[in-house]
């Protein structure tokens, strides 16, 4: 038998044994009831806000006015300036006056676009630029190539139209001198026995360019059927509403600024029904007098076909080598000279 001695400490040990016990689960249920560490989290940063998109461009009007008003000589009269809406923003006229060079790369007799190498052709269209510039500084003066790319011919060609049609890579070849200089380009059509609606949307790839515009000529609109250069020929109203609306279809189409459309002139009868000519926002009509002669003569052909007959914006042409062929004139006019008109012509060419 175990002696009382034995029967305690057996007591004892038990005791402290359930003891332990009981400290160590209640531990482990504290343990366990401790809510468990965070763990770091890696917060992710608000995306960036998309930027601001550009405020759509708008027109200077009041630059507009006082522009157009500087084009009559601070002058308005009962027909100049044309009473018309604002074009669309981006428009060229009357913010700028363009001064352009005109011909043929195939011809030296079309126009000194062709007459002379290109890299002295281009330095001397810089020049005249520079000289507008100083004889007018209020508008600023750009430069332009006036490429014919449909030439009349005197013979019916295969086609049995009395034009011939450029290859493309010679409009190639005018923007890629145009980008030397930074000079805008206009395509010259002379439709011969053929029409504005043939012709033009061959050149569409070109026209939906930004800095290339359009010219036709009445003068080749053969519509008797007669050969181009036997007689002057003509457009109606109709001809160019259709070229006007095509253009700007092109500009709504291309999200483009306007364009511009130029129609030579220099006898009444080369535009019939003046007065139905379309004038829309995505296009700017210039009527540019394309006579050749003395100084007289010119100014008289373009007070009788075209200020008096007001369109929209004037043109004038000069001719190196055909306006001093009468005697004495040895010269042709400055552009001191030219700006005396009425109005201010904003499209000046040189053949």
């Amino acid at each position: 038998m175990r002696s009382r001695i034995e029967t305690r400490i057996a007591a004892l040990m038990l005791g402290c044994f359930m003891l332990t016990a009981c400290d160590t689960e209640a531990a482990r249920k504290k343990v366990s009831a401790a809510p468990a560490a965070k763990k770091d989290t890696v917060v992710a940063a608000p995306p960036a806000a998309a930027p601001e998109p550009p405020p759509p461009p708008t027109l200077d009007t009041a630059t507009y006015n006082a522009l157009t008003l500087h084009m009559v000589h601070d002058s308005a009269s009962a027909k100049w300036p044309v009473k018309t809406g604002y074009p669309l923003p981006g428009a060229l006229l009357p913010f700028h006056r363009i001064v352009a060079y005109y011909g043929n790369f195939y011809s030296t007799r079309m126009g000194i676009l062709g007459e002379i190498e290109p890299e002295s052709m281009l330095k001397k269209l810089q020049g005249e630029v520079a000289k507008w510039q100083e004889a007018d500084s209020s508008v600023k003066v750009i430069p332009a190539l006036h490429y014919i790319v449909v030439s009349a011919q005197g013979q019916p060609g295969k086609a049995g139209m009395y034009r011939l049609r450029m290859p493309f890579t010679q409009i190639d070849k005018t923007l890629e001198l145009a980008a030397k200089i930074n000079a805008i380009v206009f395509l010259d059509i002379q439709v011969g026995l053929s029409t504005l609606q043939k012709e033009i949307p061959e050149l569409e790839r070109y026209l939906a360019l930004p800095n290339v515009h359009l010219a036709v000529d009445p003068e080749f609109s053969m519509k008797t059927g007669k050969v181009p250069g036997s007689v002057i020929g003509t457009f109606d109203a109709a001809d160019l509403n259709y070229a006007s609306e095509y253009l700007a279809e092109l500009v709504k189409k291309n999200d483009l600024p306007p364009k511009i459309l130029v129609v030579h002139r220099f006898t009444k009868g080369m535009v019939t029904n003046y007065k139905n000519i379309a004038l829309r926002p995505e296009v700017q009509i210039v009527m540019d007098m394309d006579g050749w002669g003395f100084p007289a003569k010119k100014v008289n052909s373009y007070k009788l076909a075209v200020s008096s007959e007001p369109v929209q914006f004037t043109g004038f042409k000069l001719f190196y080598k055909n306006d001093i062929k009468t005697p004495p004139w040895n010269t042709i006019m400055s552009p001191k000279d030219v700006l005396k008109l009425y109005p201010k012509p904003m499209y000046i060419q040189y053949q």
